[in-house]
């Protein structure tokens, strides 16, 4: 059974039921069979966003994420490591530790992101 971690947009699209995520990744999200996750970076940049007024997310996040089949993954030190063998194409430091993270525990990433297709990486294909 794969693992699939699911990049910052394609949570919060999952969040809202925003019609920009796919049947397929609704059904891969949603089928208890497979093993999904989110990051503490996703999180811990959702959080930032919010305190900036930069995004709104509903007051209930935490419970939701708790309630759904959603696991969590921590950061780790071998992550972070990881980072110094990314090359520089994306900019955005919580892309790049979701791909190192994607990376390291060789995991499946889930992403509307045309950018992270550039990187040596597992994608799911929307």
């Amino acid at each position: 059974m794969n693992s699939y971690l699911l990049d910052t947009h394609i949570l919060l699209w999952w969040l809202s039921n925003d019609r920009k995520l796919s049947k397929k990744t609704k059904e891969l999200i949603s089928n208890p069979e497979n093993y999904i996750l989110t990051s503490s970076v996703t999180i811990w940049e959702i959080v930032i966003k919010k305190a900036l007024n930069k995004l709104i997310i509903p007051d209930n996040f935490k419970e939701f994420l708790d309630s759904s089949n959603i696991k969590l993954l921590s950061m780790t030190a071998a992550h972070a490591f990881y980072l110094e063998k990314l090359p520089m194409i994306h900019n955005d430091p919580f892309d790049r530790l979701l791909i190192a993270q994607a990376v390291v525990e060789n995991f499946v990433f889930v992403t509307n992101d045309k950018i992270i297709a550039r990187y040596n990486i597992k994608l799911f294909d929307m």
